[in-house]
């Protein structure tokens, strides 16, 4: 899911007239797409229709719209945003205990809870982050390092996307870090010094997956640090792509999922089954069409085999992997501020 950055900001009004009409007991505060029934499906089969849904263009802008009193009952947001809103006293612990799928939860997506050991944040779809490259013009030896994005022969035809979580993972990972929840100053200086010293070699920061595979389709770009999903749209397309998530130092897998928020006016046993559908073994097959994981391990593996996981990019590997999981608000927000000087040239 992580388009985050795709949608660009929408007014307040947009917002409000976003919801589409259907079940009014529960309200869902999603990214554009989420909203899709084939998601759902146990949900519509329950109750007869999808849940009413209002969109955001990304977590911050959600964040401040319910901070300024805008009511929903549960939002989809990205792992490195929980602290923040379990924080700021918005989002309420979930009772896993009405989550029957809770135990089958993949581990490596999960991580440690937050808020004193109560489970704020229920993981729901994943994806990884590696290395794209062209296959006609680089060899499989220049993408065996993540220093390839640091290779004076591909200077002005690389790019990173414009996700500060995104950016610190590759840059964590190829400086020896594969836990950021752990990070000390010095290895994230190391990180943010590492991306300074990438930065004049790319050509742009992507924004979406969309600008990404048309940068790399024309031969604008030749390497990428990119989502799965490029892979799999290019490859069908024809294009000379492949993705190496195996570098020396590792790759990342990102994960959202969704908070229950305090002040929703809906019904809460709609919430579970809401959250249950999203994580049943009918939604598998449509998620990963749509280019994401399933967090529900036995459902992931009990519907897709080992082939179906590789061919979308997430299949097993022998290499480190930082997860994306919550960090804490004052370490995201220092990232986050050093990546827009980065980028900026300081």
């Amino acid at each position: 899911m992580k388009f985050t950055t795709l949608l660009g900001a929408v007014s307040a009004t947009a917002l409000a007239t976003a919801a589409a009409a259907q079940d009014a007991d529960l309200l869902v505060f999603d990214y554009s797409g989420f909203e899709d029934p084939a998601f759902h499906q146990d949900y519509v089969e329950k109750h007869g229709d999808s849940p009413t849904f209002a969109f955001f263009g990304d977590e911050d802008e959600a964040f401040q719209k319910i901070r300024a009193g805008f009511e929903a009952d549960v939002a989809h947001i990205c792992a490195g945003s929980v602290t923040r809103w379990t924080e700021s006293g918005i989002i309420e612990p979930w009772d896993t205990s009405r989550i029957p799928a809770y135990g089958d939860l993949d581990s490596n997506l999960t991580g440690e809870d937050i808020g004193g050991g109560a489970t704020y944040f229920i993981p729901v779809d994943f994806g990884s982050t590696a290395i794209a490259y062209n296959l006609d013009e680089v060899p499989a030896e220049d993408v065996a390092t993540l220093d390839v994005f640091k290779n004076p022969a591909y200077a002005g035809r690389l790019t990173l996307p414009d996700n500060v979580d995104d950016a610190y993972a590759l840059a964590y990972l190829a400086t020896g870090v594969d836990n950021w929840a752990t990070a000390t100053d010095a290895e994230f200086e190391a990180a943010s010094n590492w991306l300074r010293e990438v930065h004049p070699n790319l050509r742009t920061y992507w924004t979406d997956p969309a600008e990404l595979a048309q940068l790399m389709s024309s031969g604008e770009i030749l390497v990428s640090w990119a989502w799965n999903e490029t892979y799999p749209t290019m490859k069908d397309e024809g294009r000379p792509i492949a993705f190496q998530r195996e570098a020396a130092e590792g790759s990342s897998l990102w994960l959202c999922g969704y908070v229950n928020l305090v002040d929703g006016q809906g019904v809460e046993d709609k919430a579970y089954d809401y959250i249950n559908a999203m994580l049943a073994e009918s939604s598998v097959v449509p998620l990963l069409e749509a280019g994401y994981g399933s967090s529900n391990a036995a459902a992931l593996t009990g519907v897709l085999t080992e082939e179906d996981l590789e061919a979308a990019g997430l299949g097993v590997i022998d290499v480190p992997v930082l997860a994306q999981l919550p960090m804490s608000n004052e370490m995201r927000e220092r990232q986050a501020e050093t990546f827009e000087l980065i980028k900026a040239g300081f």
